[in-house]
């Protein structure tokens, strides 16, 4: 009868434990994902997704019981220049269609600071998938000025290398290595 009562006790908890944690979607128009590398040793190059969906479990109270979620849309990169980005979905890298996504779904969430975390998680590219973590910040939290309700945004940093996720064309000379730089807004779901 104890461990029955035990065990009761223990799902009544774990079910109050997941229910402080909040769904918020991200706002598309707000979140962007810049990354970076460099070119031949002359500069760094940029491109960015922007527009792109995703969902936040945030519990504010234990933020290590958060997860989060993102896809966008391989084809809508943006690098300022058509042809590289032409360059970009060819069989040399991508070899992209049209659906073809770049997902991140977080695995453990590990606090750092007062605002601060590691976020690991699995980033799918390129059909490869590859365990990455990421440095988050929490900027702030509380509710929109214009919204009128609950609002987080999250900074987050990492540094991929492309052959992982195998587009690794033209390394080492177009570097391997890739650094990313997230920023997001997310609004509490309705």
């Amino acid at each position: 009868m104890k461990s029955l009562l035990l065990a009761t006790a223990l799902t009544a908890a774990a079910g109050m434990a997941s229910a402080a944690a909040e769904k918020y979607v991200l706002d598309a128009s707000h979140s962007q994902v810049l990354f970076s590398y460099n070119h031949l040793g002359f500069s760094t190059t940029y491109g960015m997704f922007s527009g792109f969906e995703g969902e936040i479990m945030f519990d504010q109270e234990d933020p290590s019981a958060s997860s989060v979620t993102v896809s966008m849309p391989v084809m809508s990169m943006f690098t300022g220049w058509e042809k590289r980005e032409g360059h970009f979905m060819s069989d040399d890298f991508f070899g992209a269609e049209e659906g073809d996504m770049i997902t991140f779904a977080s695995t453990a969430i590990d606090v750092t600071g007062d605002n601060t975390a590691t976020i690991t998680g699995d980033l799918t590219m390129n059909d490869v998938t590859k365990s990455v973590t990421l440095d988050a910040v929490l900027n702030q939290t509380g509710d929109h000025p214009q919204a009128g309700k609950p609002w987080a945004g999250f900074d987050a940093t990492t540094t991929v290398l492309r052959s992982d996720f195998g587009l690794g064309a033209f390394a080492p000379y177009v570097s391997d290595e890739v650094e990313i730089v997230i920023s997001i807004e997310a609004m509490k779901a309705e």
